[in-house]
């Protein structure tokens, strides 16, 4: 099982993965652990990442970036319209009023929903993951920006599943940073102390995120957080090219604004600037060559100037900082340190600013950049099975309250606040009606200045196949809400709840409680730590109606009250009531709901984006395997153009050497004319051709550099088999017991070779080098393996042994322990040191069992 966490940004994305028992922040192919949050559409494939980024200027129109601040909204949000002037691409609306991007793709004209194109960065995400993993990975932890609605998360839900990945959760940002930081905390406080309270700001490329976190040991619990989306890196941005676009148009003329390219290169030009001027107080100049209509440009700035122009921007910081230390309830004195992450907490104005609202200076203990991904890497390490982890708790909390709302039969619509701003989260809440026929609940969030946008829509859940009960009066149905792991509101489940009356032998005494159903315990809120919490005071203040109750779900349920017998009835009925006693019991039916979501894709929808994405991933392999194909023969041609001059100019004929440069220099036409765009197909037919005309030349040049080694080798051979012979015909008492016939069997065999040796390095010595070889070096190592085969068994047989005496008769023995001295001595040293040798090889055995024990 895969653990990765991915970090997705509006400007970059990172990448971390679990391995070798730690968090690594793992490279794309370009050996940049920052991949740009940019998608390329091209003629004939797309670029994600690295690649699309250079594309920016040359191919701006189909090239996407900034998408991300428009998952799950409409195209008439008023964050989209007003973004939509800052964009080179076109945005336009899709099905269902949903943010589409319309671009030229494979020649025609497309439009892609935002989704569409967030599953074509998971899909280069994932990619990435897989590369440095070397296993395929599916499941994976995805950060989120706290202030997501549910039609956000839901949005990037649906496009990581698209790429074809399992998101275990959607971590908040504050949230993964405060995990990155406090789980390797060794000196937290115990659970029973007065917990450490942290502050963690993030301000990104796109928004200011901040969160007051309490530590104590093995767990950590946001306490309260606070936004502003509109604030961000890109605004101080636009705020200094707004700047340099005035001071052009009266110096030079030109109005940048009225050409995306040149206003795509001037904002980059001002991010560069706003980096430097976060580390130096001095001038700084700006140079543009060619911005627009060939006029060369050229400006300076200063901090003292940014701070000016941005001071309306640098104010909204405070508030949003003092928002979170009210919600949060600490004091000034209670915060134990104050840690910032994100690109544009590099700016000294901002770092001023939070040591102003908290009275203490900011902290860089984390990765600026990369703590997110270390978080989320870290949460999926602790939800996958395969890996463990030290224990550690994570309580998130809700950044918007929930209401829920329904209508009650013969009443006005009701509605109650469910989730409370800052309420636990991941969190459970059992709610009770009393229904005679199906219903709907309408959540959604409360407040619309909190998310910014006038329709507050959750969605819509339909209760279906509640009927009334057998005396025909209202059933009692159950819903379970929950504010589940992703941060998204849902209703997990509805029950109607059935009694039935059953007979049991036992004492009248004992009780059933209501919710067992055939012996099992209640349904029960999440986690011990949130039951503690779940009577909320506005659920508990609720008067009960006689058609509608609601209520929150405490530990378990209460126990249902039997009737015990009236005192009128006869002694016989009591006695047979002990022995019989009826008991009510509690059947719960699954009800099904038919659910609403606001901005949700249905199932085909995504099966149908999903056979799309498979698609485009197959047709970006094809490409680049055509590109590969077609790199090939270039490579070859440029090769072999180059060698003809230099290496090989030896090896080749003159008449030869033009025909082949002539179809080189061809082939290069082809390529960058008619062969431009051709199948893989294609490429490799016309690399076999300019293969078949140079691959003769090069045999040439590499058997003439290896064929004299090879004569040698076989000519050492031919002389050891020359010295055998000759010792043998001498009678060299080495070789006596050789018979004669395979001593005439190896002479034959060195005549053969011998002969074929010199015939042929004869013919060779006569041929020019750009003639083919008479001989190969193969044919040459064939006649050496010959050789050596026939002949070495030959050579190096042994001589027979000779037969040992026999052994002297008992009588002439003598006594034990009579030995000669020499006798003595020869035993002495021939037996006892094997004797020893056998000794220390069982010590030696005896050593490594006790080592490997």
């Amino acid at each position: 099982m895969s653990v990765v966490g991915f970090d997705v940004g509006n400007l970059s994305c990172f990448t971390a993965v679990a391995r070798q028992g730690g968090i690594e922040t793992v490279a794309n192919e370009y050996s940049d652990r920052n991949t740009p949050c940019v998608v390329s559409l091209t003629e004939r494939e797309r670029a994600i990442g690295s690649a699309a980024k250079s594309q920016m200027i040359s191919n701006f129109r189909n090239t996407i970036f900034g998408f991300k601040r428009f998952l799950g909204r409409s195209f008439d949000d008023p964050l989209v319209q007003s973004e939509k002037q800052w964009l080179p691409y076109t945005l336009v609306a899709a099905e269902n009023n949903r943010v589409g991007v319309k671009v030229q793709y494979c020649g025609e004209e497309k439009i892609f929903s935002v989704e569409q194109v967030t599953s074509m960065l998971f899909t280069k995400l994932k990619s990435i993951a897989e590369s440095n993993l070397g296993k395929p990975v599916q499941d994976c932890v995805i950060s989120v920006p706290l202030y997501y609605t549910d039609a956000e998360r839901r949005a990037l839900l649906n496009s990581a599943c698209v790429s074809g990945l399992n998101v275990l959760r959607l971590f908040n940002d504050s949230t993964a940073v405060a995990l990155a930081y406090g789980i390797y905390k060794q000196d937290l406080p115990p659970p029973e102390e007065k917990p450490r309270n942290v502050v963690f700001v993030d301000m990104g490329h796109s928004a200011l995120q901040t969160a007051a976190v309490a530590f104590n040991k093995g767990k950590l619990k946001v306490l309260a957080t606070a936004f502003d989306n509109t604030l961000g890196g890109q605004h101080f941005d636009r705020r200094i090219l707004d700047h340099f676009a005035a001071e052009f148009k009266i110096k030079y003329k030109i109005d940048v604004k009225s050409n995306k390219r040149a206003g795509i290169r001037l904002l980059s030009e001002c991010e560069k600037l706003k980096k430097q001027m976060s580390a130096n107080s001095s001038d700084l100049r700006i140079a543009i060559e060619c911005l627009m209509e060939d006029k060369d440009v050229h400006g300076k700035m200063k901090r003292e100037q940014f701070e000016e122009l941005s001071a309306d921007l640098l104010a909204r910081v405070e508030p949003t900082l003092q928002r979170v230390l009210a919600e949060s309830g600490l004091k000034r004195d209670e915060i134990y340190s104050v840690e910032i992450v994100g690109g544009s907490t590099r700016i000294p104005a901002v770092k001023a600013m939070i040591q102003k609202v908290f009275g203490r200076e900011p902290s860089t203990t984390l990765n600026v950049d990369e703590a997110v991904s270390r978080g989320c890497a870290l949460q999926c390490a602790m939800l996958s099975p395969t890996f463990k982890v030290r224990d550690f708790s994570v309580q998130d909390s809700c950044p918007y309250s929930v209401t829920l709302s329904w209508k009650a039969p013969m009443e006005d619509a009701t509605d109650t606040e469910i989730f409370s701003v800052h309420h636990a989260a991941p969190f459970s809440k059992m709610l009770t009606f009393y229904r005679k026929e199906p219903f709907e609940l309408d959540a959604r969030y409360t407040n619309p200045q909190a998310i910014g946008y006038p329709d507050t829509r959750i969605g819509t859940f339909k209760v279906n196949n509640v009927v009334p009960t057998a005396e025909g009066e209202s059933s009692k149905i159950k819903v379970k809400v929950r504010m589940n792991i992703h941060g998204v509101f849902t209703i997990k489940q509805a029950s109607l709840v059935e009694k039935v009356q059953v007979q049991v032998e036992q004492p009248p005494a004992e009780k059933t409680e209501e919710g067992q159903v055939n012996g099992q315990e209640p349904m029960e809120t999440e986690t011990p730590e949130q039951k503690s919490d779940a009577t909320e005071p506005e659920a508990d203040s609720q008067a009960q109606m006689e058609t509608d109750e609601v209520q929150t779900a405490t530990d378990q349920e209460k126990p249902q009250e039997t009737t015990p017998p009236s005192p009128q009835e006869p002694e016989a009925k009591k006695n047979e009531t002990e022995e019989k006693k009826t008991k009510s019991k509690v059947k719960l039916v699954d009800l099904p709901i038919v659910e609403d979501l606001f901005m949700q894709y249905s199932v085909d929808q995504l099966n149908l984006m999903m056979e799309k994405e498979n698609e485009l991933i197959m047709n970006d392999k094809r490409e680049k395997e055509k590109a590969d194909a077609r790199n090939s023969v270039e490579e070859y041609v440029y090769d072999m153009r180059d060698k003809l001059c230099d290496k090989f100019s030896e090896f080749v004929s003159e008449e030869e050497s033009e025909t082949f440069r002539a179809v080189l220099e061809s082939t290069e036409n082809w390529l960058y004319e008619d062969g431009e765009n051709e199948t893989k197909s294609v490429y490799g037919k016309k690399l076999e051709e300019l293969k078949a005309m140079g691959d003769p030349i090069v045999r040439r040049a590499v058997e003439h550099s290896s064929r004299p080694a090879a004569f040698n080798k076989l000519g050492s051979s031919l002389m050891h088999v020359f010295k055998f012979l000759q010792l043998w015909n001498e009678k060299d008492e080495k070789y006596d017991h050789i018979s004669e016939e395979d001593v005439g069997k190896v002479g034959k065999l060195h005549q053969d070779i011998s002969d074929w040796h010199n015939v042929n390095l004869q013919k060779q010595s006569q041929l020019a080098k750009h003639q083919d070889p008479v001989v190969t070096t193969g044919d040459i190592m064939t006649k050496v393996k010959e050789l050596t085969k026939v002949c070495d068994p030959i050579m190096n047989k042994k001589k027979p042994v000779p037969k040992e005496d026999p052994p002297p008769a008992p009588e002439e023995k003598k006594a034990e322990g009579e030995a000669k001295p020499d006798e003595a001595a020869a035993d002495t040293g021939e037996q006892q040191p094997d004797d020893q040798q056998q000794e220390s090889s069982e010590t030696e055995q005896a050593k490594q069992d006790m080592d490997l024990d």
